[in-house]
């Protein structure tokens, strides 16, 4: 794929609560060491919250614009964790980024963003939630089962995956472990939960390429291969597939061309984009390229396509969704 004509479906929109802008993160997780060395590393001040915001988006749109190959990117919310009633469960929330500040971001700068919402299924007004996000323009759904604390083959939420499957906005959940946010029942990770979806004709995105994130062995490779074959509407996105602990599946991938044709470019922005993998397997003047080149919208542009490993854009999905989509 030549020219800037990648959409990455998988990028983190970071957020301090600012007082106004709807968002919010738990003491324990502004205590976190992985939180810590986020601000950190993007040199954000945590007291100085509109100025911390402000300068994680000048970043973003700093690498974006500057990538050769990518033109734009999805901005992904958090919802929180909901109770039995479906009211917000704060005490049991780490981090929550407003659905309405991502769409506000992404209307701000039109030319780079698109927006990705968040909406737990267990949430009271969940079904309303995805009409009002679609109607202001909303391009996917994303979710994180782990974190949010909901089993996604629960058939409760059959009306649910319903609306997403009428409105035409792909579901892109996690699949697999979670490290990054304070651990909870790690088996609603596991992308066999993702049929009831499927079966109910929403287009879903497993995260993630369906790897399992423990490094030692890929035991939802299966799984995907048969998504693969039975639903056309199936897609997985190859972000932060070479970080150490899931480069297996990307190795694994390069022997599927039939998943590959399922594939979508993602990174996992703001985590790093690692070129490990390619060690021992490319040439010398090949990994040279991946190393040398800073921009982690093009490194893993460069690793995937040096290791033979093909995937498509988010935009193929969107132009084509009418047609995969099951009524």
């Amino acid at each position: 794929m030549t020219g800037k004509t990648l959409i990455d479906c998988h990028v983190h929109l970071a957020a301090l609560p600012d007082g106004d802008n709807g968002c919010y993160i738990s003491p324990k997780m502004l205590k976190s060491p992985l939180f810590r060395f986020l601000l950190w590393k993007h040199q954000l001040p945590p007291d100085k919250p509109r100025e911390a915001n402000q300068k994680y988006l000048d970043d973003l749109l700093g690498e974006l614009r500057a990538s050769r190959h990518v033109q734009k990117a999805v901005l992904l919310g958090m919802d929180g964790v909901y109770d039995q009633n479906g009211r917000l469960d704060q005490a049991h929330t780490d981090f929550l980024i407003n659905n309405d500040y991502v769409m506000k971001t992404a209307r701000a700068y039109p030319n780079e963003f698109l927006a990705g919402v968040s909406i737990n299924p267990q949430r009271r007004d969940a079904v309303e939630e995805v009409h009002r996000c679609a109607e202001a323009g909303a391009t996917l759904v994303k979710v994180l089962p782990n974190a949010q604390q909901f089993n996604p083959a629960d058939p409760h939420y059959k009306a649910f995956y319903r609306a997403l499957a009428e409105r035409k906005l792909p579901f892109l959940s996690h699949v697999g472990y979670e490290f990054s946010l304070i651990g909870k029942d790690q088996s609603v990770g596991d992308p066999e939960r993702l049929r009831v979806a499927l079966d109910e004709g929403a287009t879903v995105i497993a995260a993630h390429a369906c790897s399992y994130g423990l490094i030692l062995f890929e035991k939802f490779l299966p799984t995907l291969r048969d998504f693969v074959k039975r639903y056309p509407h199936f897609y997985a996105d190859i972000s932060a597939l070479t970080l150490p602990n899931r480069l297996r599946m990307l190795l694994h991938l390069r022997r599927y061309p039939e998943i590959q044709e399922r594939l979508l470019f993602g990174t996992d922005y703001p985590l790093s984009v690692f070129h490990i993998a390619a060690w021992g397997r490319v040439a010398f003047s090949t990994l040279r390229k991946m190393i040398r080149t800073k921009n982690r919208f093009d490194r893993q542009v460069e690793v995937c396509h040096g290791l033979n490993l093909s995937f498509r854009s988010l935009g193929d999905v969107l132009a084509h969704s009418a047609a995969n989509t099951k009524h």
